[in-house]
């Protein structure tokens, strides 16, 4: 029993509206060992999540944000799930929308099928496979929507690129990276949200030269890749995941649309 793009989607607005009831209410924050916040939305979701994974796939191994916080890291082979059940909490702290329910499912090392919900913006990006992608508006809890269209890079526009950038984590060293480039605009976002704007071609490249971790990028990588576009090291070799000898950190890397890689 392997569980399907529509199950992960799903899950994804079952986590979503959970969260918008929290967001929409009184809530604490409070601060984990490396001194990066937590609220009741991140565990919560995450144990809806991970409860509703178990019961589509009982076997599959995930390896989940505040669980692995906690030290609980599955032993995992070759097929296994990455979750980040609040993905920009300091964008959920600062009530700015930008923030976002990650599920992905890696298969030797790639994101096969994954899905990002933004909940606060109704948006849904679903992954099915490594080819086939879709986009949907979708309420927190609500109907999986039946109407969904395709996903898919853009051309490069001529007069110029369209950059996204972290709004919490911007470098000196990502401008001057983008200095590579013809870019016309840069604009800021929260979470995954980067990785989706480029697969709705809504923007065209995305350097993040800082510390992510797999749960962070995993499922907007399926996304942008299943869409046409690439994620890639500074050296040019694909991300990959799983990588427990780093702790599943991730090196910098840059998504690309239809862009060449500098």
């Amino acid at each position: 029993m392997t569980i399907s793009a529509d199950q992960l989607a799903r899950i994804a607005l079952d986590a979503g509206k959970l969260i918008m009831d929290i967001y929409e209410s009184d809530f604490d924050v409070d601060r984990k060992g490396d001194a990066s916040p937590v609220t009741e939305a991140d565990q919560r979701a995450e144990t809806l999540i991970l409860q509703g994974l178990a019961e589509a796939e009982p076997d599959l191994a995930v390896v989940a944000e505040e669980s692995f916080s906690d030290g609980k890291v599955p032993e995992h082979g070759h097929r296994f799930a990455l979750v980040d059940p609040l993905d920009g909490t300091k964008e959920f702290i600062n009530k700015n929308g930008e923030f976002t329910v990650n599920i992905a499912i890696i298969e030797h090392g790639r994101p096969v099928m994954g899905v990002v919900y933004a909940p606060a913006r109704d948006r849904l990006f679903v992954a099915e496979s490594h080819n086939s992608a879709w986009q949907a508006e979708a309420a927190p809890g609500g109907d999986l929507p039946s109407s969904r269209r395709p996903l898919k890079i853009r051309p490069a526009p001529t007069a110029g690129l369209t950059a996204v950038a972290s709004k919490s984590h911007r470098s000196p060293e990502t401008d001057d990276w983008l200095g590579k480039f013809n870019v016309a605009e840069t604009v800021g976002a929260g979470s995954s949200l980067k990785f989706c704007l480029i697969a709705a071609g809504e923007a065209d490249l995305y350097p993040r030269m800082g510390r992510t971790m797999e749960w962070d990028t995993a499922a907007g990588h399926a996304v942008v890749e299943a869409a046409g576009g690439r994620v890639l090291t500074e050296d040019g070799t694909p991300l990959l995941y799983g990588k427990t000898e780093r702790g599943y950190d991730n090196p910098h890397f840059i998504v690309y649309g239809d862009v060449t890689p500098a």
